[in-house]
């Protein structure tokens, strides 16, 4: 397990500001009416924001300061909300496009001041990594750097690294669902060092994949880093990963390895540097093209449970979850915490990969949810797939269950067609 070192977050009341609109104001998330202008945005990221706001503010509260460096900014709505919900006491929105600069100032003046020695914001158009070096170079640190970029350019790992300070927060994103697939190994190689290939989990592997290119830069360095949560949303599609960083080597470097799939027998496999010479299955099917091998990738956990603790709390202090939208984000906290589970190896089986292999009706996730847990495996379900889980469980013992569950079905119908027919 991490050791965080976190204080608990004490609670207090939070109220979304009220900041005057103008009739330039065309967009709504968490009370905050901004305009967009030409700018990228995506409504469907408003859950990945919310959970950098509540990580900001969490960082906030136990260190009692909180600088953010938001290097792609775009129109300014993530700089805007971590000045206003997660209390930043300063906030450089960067954007290389000038002709932002308008509409990034409008929505940012409904936080408070840009100018005079008490400004909160400031506003740069730059090239990311050009603002990142420049501020290691000034020893200008930052508790929070957020990176939303586009595709898979892992350019800015090593200079924000750099810019970021001890125990600070790293807040990171890919785009590139085709590298994650295993569609291009070589690009993925090129950019995060891993050699990926096409794996039924590959969402996850493309968390995997951005968390162990962080690993390895920080390395690099003389740092390591941990994931505090990461998550992946279908749309784009979208892979974040909150990361704290810290000094030295990673005290445990078996979650940094590679990854294996079986496709005979379905189970996969972590494999060390030292066993790279020894890989096989213990299937001992010997078909050739049925082991398949990516990496080196994360293999460790991929949340905190502590840490999602004190966001799932923040978020109900703040009213962010029950009905609607905020029972979105509830759940989704709540799985999180269900896949911290230390028992939980990296992957997860599809029940329709499952109900294939047993050559039956793909069953209900909750009923084998429920069966995995009497029989004494650890099982959740996954953020990432919807009909999918994550679990201890051999396949050979998920097809088992599936095969059972399907006779008692049957065995039930048959009593019930008797019933009907006396």
């Amino acid at each position: 397990m991490l050791s965080l070192s976190l204080k608990p977050v004490t609670p207090f009341t939070h109220q979304t500001p009220k900041f005057p609109t103008s009739t330039k104001c065309c967009i709504s998330e968490r009370g905050h009416c901004f305009d967009i202008g030409d700018t990228f945005f995506r409504h469907e990221s408003a859950t990945g924001r919310d959970l950098g706001v509540l990580a900001a503010a969490i960082y906030k509260k136990s260190h009692n300061a909180l600088r953010v460096l938001d290097a792609m900014c775009g129109c300014g709505i993530r700089s805007l909300r971590y000045l206003a919900e997660a209390d930043a006491d300063f906030v450089m929105a960067n954007d290389a496009n000038e002709e932002y600069g308008s509409v990034i100032t409008g929505n940012l003046e409904r936080a408070g001041k840009g100018y005079g020695e008490n400004k909160r914001w400031v506003i740069t158009h730059s090239d990311a990594n050009r603002v990142l070096t420049e501020c290691y170079l000034r020893r200008d640190y930052f508790d929070f750097i957020d990176i939303d970029s586009f595709g898979s350019d892992s350019s800015f790992l090593r200079s924000a690294l750099g810019a970021v300070k001890l125990d600070g927060l790293l807040y990171l994103t890919s785009t590139d669902g085709f590298s994650s697939g295993g569609h291009r190994p070589l690009h993925s190689l090129a950019a995060y060092g891993a050699y990926v290939r096409p794996m039924p989990y590959s969402n996850e592997i493309g968390l995997r994949m951005l968390i162990g290119g962080a690993v390895r830069e920080a390395s690099v360095l003389g740092y390591h880093v941990a994931p505090l949560f990461s998550y992946y949303s279908y749309h784009g599609p979208i892979f974040r990963a909150m990361l704290r960083v810290r000094r030295g080597k990673h005290p445990d470097n078996r979650h940094y390895s590679f990854i294996s799939y079986c496709s005979r027998c379905g189970n996969s496999y972590a494999i060390s540097w030292d066993k790279l010479s020894a890989i096989g299955c213990s299937c001992n099917a010997n078909v050739p093209g049925s082991l398949i091998v990516s990496g080196p990738l994360w293999t460790g956990p991929l949340h905190s449970a502590p840490f999602l603790t004190e966001m799932l709390n923040l978020a109900e202090q703040w009213g962010w979850t029950g009905n609607g939208t905020g029972k979105q984000l509830e759940k989704l906290l709540n799985q999180m915490m269900d896949e911290s589970d230390p028992k939980l190896p990296f992957g997860y089986i599809k029940l329709d990969e499952v109900a294939s292999r047993a050559k039956v009706n793909s069953p209900s996730l909750g009923t084998v949810l429920s069966i995995l847990h009497k029989e004494g495996y650890a099982a959740s379900r996954s953020h990432i797939a919807s009909n999918a889980i994550k679990t201890d469980c051999l396949m050979a013992d998920c097809v088992r269950i599936v095969k059972e569950l399907q006779q008692c079905t049957a065995s039930e119908n048959e009593k019930y067609q008797r019933v009907v027919e006396a």
